[in-house]
């Protein structure tokens, strides 16, 4: 067939099939491929919710969107160039996020009468075979088919060989996109270098996809995305999660300090506790607790022996927490609390993304309990915002709260890593001895910035005491006095906002310093809010765009970057919760955009609601 090859400025991808058809692994192969020819590249990886829905349902549906580019991007596309459908459910789930003239990639094996009647379509109808998808163009194959003939002579069971079409899609997109498997066949021969049968099935499959796509005469296109023009450098994919646990070991070692995490699996925080787990050379110690109680007071206790303690949940998770949560506060010890955020309430979506956490972390605990928020954007920024957190826990004696979120935590893109020498040190300071003119240690006595000393138990002349209840000032004894309550209540408040002065200003990603609209955004809405406000600004429009990491306290300049502006727009995956913050401390008319689907706002959204506020 004719080799014509179309340069392309990007594609998006949406890879959708039963959730156990590997369209997850899938995608992640494309994606480092993608990663490895210097493209720049967002992900949302789509789960479904139950852990083996029934096959080939619509709640069973398992996607995966990636978008590369010659250009610098942010999000993983408002809509899709090509939808890869493996069975009538995955079609029929994400076929309103196709673009109009767009690719349609089909095993027809999906859409007999029994996956055309699981997916709910009405009896007799086919979209394959009526004119609803005329306005796409339609590349039917029967990858079911073709992945046992390519397997004819392997004595393998028929289930055992249909697990492997999806290296016939990915063969086929390979082929499509100009690629080479180098990548992919190294991981299959690293994965299953102890099963053969396995290995060479899945290879001769690959390839069996791409030959399909370079002979059949169904198909002619073959496209072509440029490098991308980005800052010169070493660069790797990284997801979200990923990108958190390396900032919190080299927060370990840029302290000097071993790395204590106390966890209870929940999605989607568990791959922390999996990858941390993986670096016990660094003296990390990992712990799966039999709750999310005993895995935060685990974690309190490391820190009470002079250790980062650390812990990992989700919403649910936070709830069981709060209590504990308190103890460090008015233990005032380091402590990171990971909340990487699902949707809610209860149980609710728990793949699904949602930024419904944060009054939950700002004032989700009983009593005056402040604690320091920080939230990571991207899923490289989860490396510095983890990095952060322990740096402020650590210098300011207090427990810090990071939120990601789960389109953070299992997107990927790529990131330009530091090198050690580049990053700060983080400053520790045990006390480990009485001062002069020290009688006895007072564990409650505070620095210029409100913070008490650090003391690891043991250490001879500083004994202490510890404990939930009310300390009197200084001396750190239980105390009931009404006055002290009210001091210690203000001096912890006084200590958290004196955070601000330790902190950066605030600065604008985007956009002129004073205009007639700021978009404040903060957590995963960082993408489609700088993709819109970039777009709107090259179209002549007032709009900049801050986006916020540290929430508690806010930067200190923050109050007066926002009086520079007529409106002011908080787009949040939620029903409203930063917007009640700013407007409650800088009483500032704010205007909400909300979006609760459990997927991520788009640029085009946003770009319609800020044109409405103009």
């Amino acid at each position: 067939m004719s080799d014509n090859q179309e340069m392309l400025q990007e594609v998006v991808i949406k890879f959708a099939g039963d959730s156990g058809d590997g369209m997850q692994l899938t995608g992640s192969q494309f994606t480092n491929n993608t990663a490895l020819l210097g493209l720049d590249l967002a992900t949302f990886p789509d789960f479904p919710a139950e852990i083996r829905a029934p096959i080939g349902t619509v709640p069973g549906v398992s996607g995966y969107q990636l978008r590369f580019s010659s250009d610098r991007i942010y999000t993983p596309g408002d809509a899709c160039d090509v939808l890869v459908a493996m069975n009538a459910a995955a079609l029929k789930v994400n076929l309103s996020s196709l673009k109009k003239g767009g690719k349609i990639i089909v095993n027809v094996d999906g859409f007999d009468a029994k996956n055309l009647r699981l997916a709910n379509y009405p009896d007799g109808v086919n979209p394959l075979e009526d004119a609803s998808l005329s306005s796409f163009e339609v590349i039917k194959m029967d990858v079911t088919k073709m992945t046992r003939e390519a397997l004819k002579d392997f004595t393998m069971g028929t289930k055992e060989k249909d697990r492997a079409k999806n290296m016939f899609v990915l063969g086929f997109l390979y082929w499509m996109y100009n690629r080479d498997m180098d990548n992919t066949l190294n991981f299959l021969k690293e994965k299953f270098s102890k099963k053969t049968d396995i290995l060479e099935s899945n290879i001769k499959v690959l390839q069996a996809g791409y030959h399909y796509a370079d002979t059949t005469e169904t198909f002619t296109g073959r496209y072509t995305v440029a490098k991308a023009k980005m800052e010169p450098g070493v660069y790797r994919s990284i997801m979200g999660n990923q990108a958190l646990t390396y900032g919190l070991i080299a927060a370990a070692e840029k302290s000097g300090l071993n790395l204590f995490l106390g966890s209870y699996p929940i999605t989607p925080a568990s791959d922390i506790l999996h990858e941390l787990s993986k670096y016990k050379t660094f003296g990390i110690k990992t712990f799966q607790a039999e709750d999310e109680i005993a895995a935060i007071t685990s974690a309190i206790g490391a820190s009470y022996g002079g250790s980062i303690g650390l812990t990992t949940t989700s919403g649910p998770g936070m709830a069981l927490k709060t209590e504990a949560m308190g103890l460090a506060v008015m233990l005032e010890i380091p402590l990171v609390i990971c909340n990487i955020q699902r949707g809610g309430p209860s149980t609710g979506l728990p793949t699904k993304t949602e930024q419904s956490d944060l009054l939950q972390a700002y004032y989700g605990r009983n009593g005056e309990c402040p604690i320091p928020v920080i939230a990571s954007a991207t899923p490289s920024d989860c490396f510095e915002a983890a990095f952060e957190a322990v740096r402020i826990a650590i210098e300011h004696m207090t427990p810090v709260i990071l939120l990601s979120d789960g389109y953070i935590a299992n997107g990927s893109e790529p990131w330009k890593f530091p090198k050690a020498a580049d990053l700060s040190n983080i400053r520790v300071q045990f006390k480990t001895s009485l001062d002069e003119g020290e009688e006895k240690l007072l564990p409650y006595s505070r620095n210029e910035d409100g913070v008490r000393p650090w003391v690891i138990p043991g250490t001879t002349g500083l004994e202490h005491r510890i404990g939930g209840l009310e300390k009197q000032h200084n001396t750190g004894n239980i105390s009931y006095d009404s006055e002290n309550h009210q001091l210690m209540v203000k001096l912890r408040q006084e200590k958290v906002d004196r955070i601000a002065q330790h902190v950066p200003l605030q600065k604008l990603d985007s956009g002129k310093s004073t205009g007639k609209v700021l978009v404040i955004g903060w957590g995963s809405t960082y993408g489609a809010i700088k993709s819109a406000c970039l777009e709107l600004q090259q179209q002549g429009v007032e709009v900049s765009h801050a986006h916020l990491r540290y929430i508690r306290p806010f930067p200190a300049n923050l109050g007066e970057l926002i009086k520079g502006f007529d409106r002011v727009l908080i787009p949040e995956i939620n029903n409203g919760q930063l917007i009640k913050i700013i407007r409650d401390i800088y009483l500032v008319d704010a205007i909400g955009y909300n979006k609760i689907m459990g997927i991520p706002i788009t640029k085009g959204e946003l770009m319609d609601k800020i044109n409405s506020l103009l």
